[in-house]
């Protein structure tokens, strides 16, 4: 990388002639994420207001790119890792996160449930363990009285603040029973994302065994198919295999991203709007 050229770059964002600012950020632009140190530097030096805002943009521009790269070779992978997929979401907001962080947490509740697992447990005896963690230990919690803010969909907000909506506390439930092999998946139900937990002794679909469903947002709340079939009929809609089913992790990120759109759109963000729908392109395309 051109250091030089760089520097030389960067004094030129601010050029009154647009064409010739335009092109200049293309040009730094191609640089990708190795350009964004050398534009910090050169924020941090600027007295001028102007040239901190383009600045500003073009640091988020190539961060963006880079997470829409990120998510789109998360969805070519086969999208197996749930964490890494709403970590690259995650990015969006918070470009700068100790990642490590959010992991560790994580493994902190899953170290508290695996101290007092027995081998022996029922698949309701892990479940009441997995509650009594989650809940009582770790205090999480159904944002209630702020349902709508964006900040429920970003699991290292969620992981602080212990609040969250329906899916961010799914995730972040699912991600650990996973890690201790119990086998607890999503379920995309309609206006409430709920999980099932899975018989996956059985010899076809292990997907398709569901033993029973946990309402997150409502402490882990253990319920069944009967009450899925009532809250259907209420909702006035007919039976589904994927009401009833576990769904993949990319169905749960394009719930998140929905979740974010309506978010935004609630507090007239258009242009996160317009950015979350590219995000959702990429994996609905």
């Amino acid at each position: 990388m051109n250091t030089k050229e760089i520097a030389a770059l960067i004094k030129l964002l601010d050029d009154q002639d647009q064409e010739v600012a335009q092109h200049v950020e293309e040009k730094l632009l191609s640089y990708g994420q190795e350009v964004i140190e050398y534009l910090e530097n050169a924020w941090e030096q600027s007295f001028d207001a102007i040239l901190q805002q383009r600045i500003e943009n073009l640091v988020h521009k190539i961060q963006f790119a880079n997470i829409k790269t990120e998510l789109q070779l998360w969805h070519m992978s086969g999208g197996f890792d749930l964490l890494q997929g709403i970590l690259i979401i995650n990015r969006y907001q918070y470009p700068d996160l100790d990642e490590q962080k959010v992991i560790n947490r994580i493994e902190n509740i899953k170290r508290d449930v695996w101290l007092q697992m027995i081998y022996e447990m029922s698949a309701l005896e892990k479940v009441k363990l997995m509650n009594h963690v989650f809940y009582n230990l770790h205090g999480f919690s159904g944002n209630t009285s702020n349902h709508l803010d964006p900040q429920n969909s970003y699991i290292s907000q969620v992981l602080e603040s212990k609040k969250g909506n329906q899916i961010s506390l799914a995730i972040i439930y699912s991600i650990v029973a996973q890690k201790l092999d119990i086998p607890i998946y999503g379920v995309n139900l309609p206006q409430h994302f709920i999980l099932a937990y899975v018989d996956e002794s059985l010899e076809y679909d292990p997907k398709g065994g569901v033993l029973f469903y946990i309402n997150v947002f409502n402490k882990g709340f253990v319920f069944h198919k009967r009450d899925v079939d009532a809250f259907l009929r209420q909702l006035q809609l007919k039976p589904s295999p994927q009401f009833y089913q576990a769904c993949s992790n990319t169905d749960i990120l394009i719930r998140v991203l929905r979740n974010l759109i309506s978010a935004y759109e609630n507090f007239g963000q258009t242009e996160k709007v317009a950015e979350i729908n590219e995000l959702l392109e990429v994996l609905t395309a």
